[in-house]
């Protein structure tokens, strides 16, 4: 596992000791170019500062939320033209972006988990135009725990966003309430 940050490996090194051997860190160009798959775990900017080149070609999973608190207004997205993950899509033309884990806290991600098969199992949400990257996010979720609900394409991802229904459940739905929370969304005059 190689991770990154905008501040530099030097600062991750405490991380890096908790994760183990297999853990190190780099700059983001050289995590991106390491991995099978690459998590991006950053706001969007407008203006992107992500290693397009080296991500080329992978399955990039993308867990923000657009947060206008946090990340600014974008009219684009305030008006419904495009999610964030669209935008994340097209400054990243020659990767497959993926909306996933997004409506579940990295710290209850195992609190949640039930093997497969289970019962009233939750699920999460992936969304994108890429049906491999759907199969890539359907498979880990089901390694961590979680049924999957296809929330395709990109366009449809704020579905899952803050303030929707998915949302305020988080990760206490099964697959057939998220479904059901999916189809309740309504547009957001401002997301």
């Amino acid at each position: 596992m190689v991770i990154a940050n905008s501040r530099g490996p030097e600062t991750l090194a405490g991380l890096v000791a908790e994760l183990g051997p297999l853990a190190r860190a780099a700059r983001p160009a050289e995590a991106a170019e390491a991995g099978d798959f690459v998590v991006v775990a950053v706001p969007l900017k407008l203006v992107s500062d992500m290693p397009v080149e080296q991500l080329a070609g992978k399955i990039v999973l993308d867990t923000n939320n657009y947060m206008p608190w946090r990340d600014g207004r974008y009219a684009v997205i305030d008006a419904g033209e495009k999610t964030e993950h669209e935008l994340r899509q097209e400054q990243l033309p020659t990767s497959k972006v993926a909306k996933a884990f997004t409506h579940i806290q990295a710290p209850r991600l195992f609190l949640s988990a039930k093997p497969s098969g289970t019962p009233d199992r939750h699920a999460l949400s992936v969304s994108s135009d890429y049906p491999e990257a759907v199969e890539l996010v359907t498979r880990l979720y089901d390694q961590f725990g979680f049924d999957t609900a296809d929330n395709s394409p990109l366009s449809a991802s704020w579905r899952s966003g803050p303030g929707q229904p998915a949302w305020h459940a988080h990760e206490h739905q099964t697959r057939a309430e998220l479904v059901a929370n999916l189809a309740k969304a309504k547009p957001l005059t401002t997301r």
